[in-house]
Order: C-alpha cells, then structure tokens, then sequence
C-alpha cells in the first residue's frame, strides 16, 4: 500500500489528457459543464455515466479533494461540503431521517452540541446524550428502538478526551446502529477511524486539514461496510423518484441501487444536491494544497504541544491541563492503541483567580492569535465559554469541564521555546 505520505501529495488526482497534463489540480470554476450531446446528457442525468453536469453536486477539483481524503481516510468515498457543520448535520440528518435517535456525549464542539440538542429535533431528529461516551454500559441504556447512531468526536474539543472506537462500534453494530465520528482534531494523520469500525467520518477542513486559516469547507467519508438495509433506516429501502426511470418502469432505493455507497450517494443526491451546501472549487484547491504538507505540519505541531503542556503543568497559576497526549492521563493505553503518533495540537488548561485572569492572559499574548479556530499553522488562543461553546447549555458545560477558567490554545508551527515564552509573560503579567 501506498504512504500517507505520498498519498496526501497523489491520491485522487492524474495530471493526464483530461486536466491537460496540469501537475497541480486545476481550479474549475464553472457552474456547469457541457453535456456533448442528448444521449450522453441522459446519462449523466441517470447516474449510468460518471461525469459532470452541474457544480452545486460534482466538480472536477472538488471531486480531486473528496478522492483524495477518501484515501487518507480509507473510505469508499467522500462528498466534500461548504463547512465542516455542513458535513456534521448533514451526516447526522442523513441517518436520523424520519424520526431516528442519535447517541452522543456532551463535549462535542459547541455547535454540534446545539444541533443535537436544540435544532435538529425541530426536525423530528432527537439525541439522548450521555456524560460519558467510552462508558458502553450507559451507552447500551440508552439504545432504542428508534436509535439510528452514535456520534462522537475522536479527540474532544477542547478536552482532548480520547474515544475508544473499537468497542463502542462492536456495541452499535450488534444492534444495527452507525457509528459516526467527527475526526477533526486528529486529522487521518494520526488516525483512521475506519480501520478501527467507524462507519462514516466528518471533518471541519477548514482546520487541520487546510491547515492554514484560509478555507472554509467540510467533509463526510464512507467507510462502505454498514448495512443501511438492516431494518432501522426506511429512508434507504424506500424508492425513490430521483434515482429511478418512471419512463423504463425501473424503480430503486438506494440501497437497492448503491449497496454498500448507500450512503455517500445519498449525502451527494438528497442532501448536497437540496440543501445546496456547496464546497467551492477554490477552497478545495486550498485543502488540496495543505493536504500535501499535512504530515510534516502535524508532527511539528504535536511534538510542540507536548513540550508546551509539560510545561504549563509546572506553572503555579495553571490548576489543570487538559491533553491526553501526557503520559500522566487514565486515557494512557487508549492513547497508544490510538494514537502512537499523538493526538493532534489542540489542548486546554484551566487557571486559578477570576475570568478576568483568563482576560488578561488572552489579551498579554503577542504571538497567539485570538481566533476561535483551530489547525491553523499560527498559534491561536480562546476562551470557550465565551466564545466556541457560548451556545451550550450551562449544565452541558460544566459537564465537559468547560469553566469561565479554561483557555484552549490550538498550537501552530512557530519555534516552541518563542511560544512558551509568550505564554509564560502573558500568564505572569495577567496576575
């Protein structure tokens, strides 16, 4: 098998005759693409010929990026989207059609939380969350009759928690749920969740991935092993009209139609295709280019963040640090069965005093930028409660340990000992 590492550069793309030899992936920015002629149109429009026709649901760079992280993450394929909230709602909507049930913890990201938890049961769609995901005897309690999935984030933002994939995905499978995880922090880089029983992954590319603040996107990737068809998911065993020839008298569903692609086909033609959330040729030509740096990137920021949080453990002002990259964490053995490469660049730290304390550090700062993003090849500083997970309900962020006294800082490529000297007269001069 080919490396990460050449395939983050090669994977998805041929310079050949039909990108006139181009060594990088071109930008093609056109709405549509022309048909050649009637009988070639219909087929396209029938899914019976792989082509373009309209950028709103394949584009030649887009599909670039989509083969090519479908790579990374050994998926069966991948439809790239306009955010990575995009990708997450998307993905959770597409298994939790018609009334489903999702299992999730409560330290997800700020926004997933409030989809879960506020907007998506608007549409029909409910979560039952639990307090602590890598707990399968609580998760099992929460299992029903109408649970579609499971959702999770491979490392917890900001807390860096680990989840323990294998296990919980034997749990869901043996009652015919997905397991849908949000891999983000890590990047598959340092993990391929795939390999380990995920069914689909999501990612944000506009952080690690992209990896330098400069492009908004998203993803969803298909591992190709779940049977949608199991019973628990009526929206891929009906027919349907869009996938079908009323003309001929030929009716499909997608299951019918795609088997084991079910899934990413029904992501590209309902959700991507209707909801229109489209990833734009130029910021997937972005996430191409920072794909290509992506191992080198990670591995710097890694070794830095666990120089940075040794050291932060030995300041008096700081109470706790949170990254379970440190040797010292219960998560240790998960960690190196998971993550022997380490577990991405972002962590947290809690200080003592006031909020104003955090206040002050935010603002003393002079090489961390204060940007509620994170992966980006700069040093970036946030409050969460404030800013990342002000839309969290108080109780679900006390129980992600998410205080008034945490900063998160997700670690860029600068030199480490210029870092920790930044924080070091930030932190001192806030007290």
């Amino acid at each position: 098998m080919t490396s990460f590492r050449t395939q983050a550069i090669h994977a998805g793309y041929e310079p050949n005759d039909e990108h006139d030899h181009a060594a990088v992936p071109p930008i093609y920015a056109s709405a549509a693409f022309n048909l050649g002629d009637a009988l070639r149109g219909d087929a396209l429009a029938a899914g019976e010929l792989d082509g373009f026709e309209y950028s709103r649901v394949a584009n030649p760079t887009v599909d670039a990026l989509e083969r090519r992280i479908a790579a990374l993450e050994g998926g069966i394929g991948a439809v790239a989207v306009g955010s990575g909230m995009a990708a997450v709602t998307y993905a959770l909507m597409c298994a939790g059609e018609g009334g489903g049930r999702i299992i999730a913890p409560t330290d997800l990201y700020g926004a997933s939380v409030d989809a879960l938890g506020d907007f998506l049961p608007q549409f029909g769609i409910h979560a039952d969350f639990v307090k602590e995901i890598n707990d399968l005897d609580e998760v099992a309690s929460k299992i029903g009759p109408d649970t579609r999935a499971i959702f999770a984030e491979t490392v917890a933002n900001p807390s860096t928690e680990v989840l323990d994939v294998e296990p919980l995905a034997a749990l869901a499978h043996r009652h015919g749920i997905a397991v849908i995880v949000d891999n983000t922090v890590p990047t598959p880089y340092l993990l391929r969740p795939i390999e380990f029983g995920a069914d689909i992954v999501v990612h944000s590319t506009t952080k690690g991935i992209t990896g330098h603040g400069n492009a908004i996107g998203g993803i969803i990737v298909d591992g190709g092993h779940f049977d949608w068809a199991n019973g628990r998911f009526p929206q891929f065993t009906m027919r349907q009209q869009v996938i079908s020839d009323d003309r001929a008298g030929e009716w499909h569903s997608f299951a019918e139609k795609y088997g084991s692609a079910a899934f990413i086909k029904r992501i590209r033609i309902k959700y991507l295709r209707t909801f229109g959330a489209v990833q734009s040729p130029f910021n997937a030509y972005l996430s191409l280019v920072g794909l290509e740096t992506l191992p080198q990137r990670v591995s710097q920021q890694v070794a830095t963040a666990m120089r940075i949080a040794e050291h932060l453990t030995h300041n008096p002002h700081v109470t706790k640090v949170n990254y379970s990259g440190l040797g010292t964490t219960p998560q240790y053995e998960l960690v190196r069965k998971y993550f022997p490469n380490g577990v991405g660049q972002i962590m947290s730290f809690i200080v003592d005093g006031s909020p104003d304390n955090v206040r002050r550090i935010i603002d003393g700062t002079r090489l961390f930028s204060y940007v509620p993003n994170i992966g980006d090849a700069r040093s970036l500083i946030v409050d969460p409660a404030h800013i990342t997970h002000r839309e969290v309900p108080a109780e679900a962020r006390r129980a992600a340990g998410v205080t008034d006294n945490m900063i998160r800082l997700s670690i860029g490529l600068e030199d480490v000992d210029d870092l920790i000297a930044d924080l070091d007269q930030a932190i001192a001069g806030a007290y």
